[in-house]
C-alpha cells in the first residue's frame, strides 16, 4: 500500500473517531456505561477511576488492527485504521486527561478560541448534576457556549452552581 494513501485512511480514522467517541460518550458512557462512566463525574480520589477502564476497552480494537495489517498478513490499512484509533487515543488522553482535567501537572493556559471553546464546553458537560440533561459528548469539536447553555435548560439540566457561573 501507497504510504501517502495509508496516512489518508490514518487521518480519516482519527475523524471518524470523534464522531464514534461523540455516540459512545452519549449513548453508552451515559447509558447502560454509566456504572464505569459516573466516576469520571464525581471527585477522583486517586490516580485512577473506574471510568479509565475505557481506555483499555477502545485499546483492544487498535491493538488487534495493528497486529493484523503489520504483521499478520491481513490487508494493510487495517494496520493505518489502527494507528489512527491509537492517535486519537492519544490525542484524547492529551487534551481530555491532561490540558482539561489536569491529571498531569502543567502550566498551560488556554488561550486560542478553540481551546477555550473546547475546555468551556467540557466544564458545562460536567456541570449537569446526573448522567440526563447533559451536553456536549465530542471530545475535540464542541457547539458554543451560548449553544449548550442554552440545551441544557430545554433538555431540563439541573447544573451545579459553580457552573452556572460559567
Amino acid at each position: 500500500m501507497h504510504i501517502a494513501l495509508g496516512i489518508l485512511i490514518l487521518v480519516a480514522t482519527i475523524v471518524a473517531m470523534e464522531g464514534f467517541a461523540y455516540v459512545a460518550h452519549r449513548w453508552v458512557m451515559h447509558g447502560p456505561g454509566w456504572f464505569l462512566h459516573k466516576s469520571h463525574h464525581e471527585p477522583r480520589t486517586g490516580n485512577f477511576e473506574l471510568n479509565d477502564l475505557y481506555a483499555a476497552i477502545f485499546a483492544v480494537p487498535s491493538i488487534v488492527l495493528l497486529l493484523g495489517g503489520v504483521h499478520l498478513g491481513w490487508w494493510p490499512g487495517f494496520g493505518w485504521i489502527g494507528g489512527g484509533i491509537a492517535a486519537y487515543g492519544a490525542i484524547y488522553f492529551g487534551f481530555h486527561d491532561v490540558i482539561v482535567h489536569q491529571r498531569l501537572p502543567h502550566r498551560y493556559v488556554a488561550r486560542s478560541p478553540y481551546m477555550k471553546r473546547i475546555m468551556q464546553a467540557h466544564r458545562l458537560h460536567h456541570a449537569v448534576e446526573s448522567k440526563h440533561g447533559t451536553v456536549s459528548f465530542g471530545f475535540l469539536w464542541a457547539p458554543k457556549a451560548e449553544i449548550l447553555k442554552t440545551q441544557i435548560k430545554q433538555r431540563g439540566g439541573k447544573t451545579r452552581s459553580s457552573a452556572q457561573a460559567d
